[in-house]
Parts: C-alpha cells; sequence; structure tokens
C-alpha cells in the first residue's frame, strides 16, 4: 500500500473479490513497513462479521489472543499455499485439512421473510472452528480458482493480492483507488522528468 495510506489505513480492505484473498489480506505494506490489521482477538471477530464468514451462536470462552494466534496461522498457512498454487508447486494439503475437520457444521431449517431456508450452521467451541468457513473458502479457492485469475498487485510498494474478476481479465492493481491511480501519477511526474 501507499506510505499516504497509514492515516487511512481504518481496517483490511475487502477488495480481492475472494474472501480468503482478503483474509490474507489483512497484512499490507503502510508506510513502507508490513501492517498486521489483526492486533486482538475483537480485531479478527470484527474481521469476520464484516466478510459474512462469522460462526452462529456464541464463541465458547478461550484465553485471549487464543483467536487471534490461530486466525494469523491460518493467514500464514493460506498465503503460502496460494503462493506455492500460483507457482505452479505442490501444495501440502494437510495443512489445511486440519482446519477443515475442525470446521463442523450442520443444515438447519429456518423461516427467513416468511420463507422457509435451509442454513449452514457453524458452532463456535473453539478458535479453529471460529475459523472453519475461513478454511472452507480457501479451500475453495485451491481447487476450485482459475489461478490465471488469482494475482498479486503490480505495484512494487503493494503485497495484496486479488481475483480478476473484470470481463477483460486484465486487472493489474488491488484498487485503482489505492495502487493503480498512484502507477499513473508516478508515471506522469517520471514523464515530466525525462522531459524537463
Amino acid at each position: 500500500m501507499a506510505e499516504t495510506q497509514s492515516s487511512t489505513a481504518q481496517g483490511p480492505w475487502f477488495l480481492a473479490d475472494h474472501p480468503a484473498l482478503d483474509f490474507i489480506n489483512t497484512v499490507a505494506i503502510v508506510d513502507g513497513q508490513p501492517h498486521d490489521f489483526w492486533q486482538t482477538d475483537e480485531d479478527v471477530d470484527a474481521w469476520l462479521q464484516q466478510a459474512g464468514l462469522a460462526t452462529d451462536g456464541p464463541a465458547a470462552h478461550s484465553e485471549a489472543g487464543t483467536l487471534l494466534q490461530a486466525a494469523r496461522q491460518l493467514r500464514d498457512n493460506i498465503r503460502d499455499m496460494v503462493q506455492q498454487q500460483k507457482a505452479g508447486e505442490a501444495i501440502d494439503v494437510r495443512v489445511l485439512n486440519a482446519w477443515l475437520g475442525e470446521a463442523i457444521s450442520h443444515m438447519q431449517l429456518v423461516t427467513e421473510q416468511g420463507t422457509l431456508q435451509i442454513r449452514r450452521i457453524y458452532p463456535a467451541q473453539s478458535a479453529m472452528q471460529r475459523l472453519g468457513r475461513v478454511a472452507e473458502q480457501a479451500a475453495s479457492l485451491l481447487a476450485q480458482a482459475d489461478f490465471s485469475r488469482v494475482r498479486a498487485c503490480e505495484h512494487p510498494a503493494c503485497n495484496l493480492w486479488f481475483y480478476d474478476r473484470t470481463k477483460a481479465h486484465r486487472r493489474r492493481w488491488c484498487s485503482m483507488a489505492l495502487c493503480g491511480n498512484r502507477a499513473k501519477v508516478a508515471r506522469f511526474r517520471q514523464g515530466v522528468k525525462s522531459e524537463g
């Protein structure tokens, strides 16, 4: 991310067009340094809520920092696997399968707006279970996504990933507002320097 983003870095950005990539993008470059948007369990809970990946019901009581530590571990694992898949390298599926094994869920019949719906319920008895939906999204990305469309932002001062869902499949930046415009300004300034 840009040097100018420390004042606007309110929280992790949801710009990757895939929840598993948004999850790994919770570490971004701010002021030229890696910045982890998660500093507490509450930060992780807030992210899960924003992403629509929170578990159902109250979370089981655990020691402070347990969810944070688990989320950071899963994030590192997913980032490594995405990078390996992108590079065409073999992935050790055992790591993610351990998380998926904890992603216990069941179907429940509910009435929403007067209509019967089937909803998948995820209990939250452990930190790993609270992150189970994220692990499922990562598995889906790794197994089913067209990895030619999974890309890292091309700006040299950015470490964010995205899934290119554009019609022409030519997306280059995590966001035009964050990195695309900065690249245009840098090219313009370079052109002005070379003319002067």
